[in-house]
């Protein structure tokens, strides 16, 4: 089977962490060894520190990860990205380039993201201390064409994976497994 990525977008605090970290936990379990998770913060860490939040470096940072997956899809390695990336143009990008692109749409209500947050940036944001903040004073542009969209809010953790799994099977992502 060729390489994949897997791409978790949705607002801050809406589950795309929580959901890429269970699927390559499980991935990992089923024996899938060649999987990398890069989850945006991390990634912003390490690989895109320099880099702010307008429109321009959140590009960039999205261009980024899209580049590193498709270095590790090129060496036979599965990655599982989670990250805002709030604006369509760039996602769209992202898809083109990489071959095996799966996207999911991690929705959930901002108001239930607000209330998930234990950082407090939505209330920042909503005081003015956090400028860019997606959801809150900058735009979250939904996907028109995911490849599935998980609604945090109405489905658990457990099914949402499930959801998932059986949509990478749907396109032959990953075979069946127990």
């Amino acid at each position: 089977m060729n390489a994949f990525t897997i791409w978790f977008t949705g607002l801050p605090c809406s589950g795309k962490t929580t959901l890429a970290t269970l699927l390559y936990n499980h991935l990992l379990q089923w024996g899938v060894s060649n999987v990398e998770l890069l989850d945006g913060d991390v990634v912003r860490q390490y690989l895109t520190r320099g880099l702010g939040f307008t429109k321009q470096d959140r590009d960039e940072n999205i261009r980024r990860i899209g580049w590193l997956s498709r270095m590790l899809n090129k060496h036979g390695v599965n990655a599982i990205v989670a990250a805002i990336s709030p604006y369509r143009d760039v996602r769209e990008e992202q898809k083109k380039l990489i071959k095996n692109f799966f996207e999911v749409y991690v929705k959930c209500p901002v108001e239930i993201c607000e209330q998930r947050d234990v950082k407090g940036m939505y209330k920042k944001a909503r005081q003015g201390i956090i400028e860019h903040f997606t959801g809150v004073n900058d735009p979250y542009e939904e996907p028109l064409t995911p490849d599935i969209v998980i609604q945090t809010d109405k489905f658990s953790i457990e099914d949402s994976l499930k959801m998932i799994l059986k949509g990478l099977m749907e396109k032959k992502l990953v075979g069946q497994y127990d």
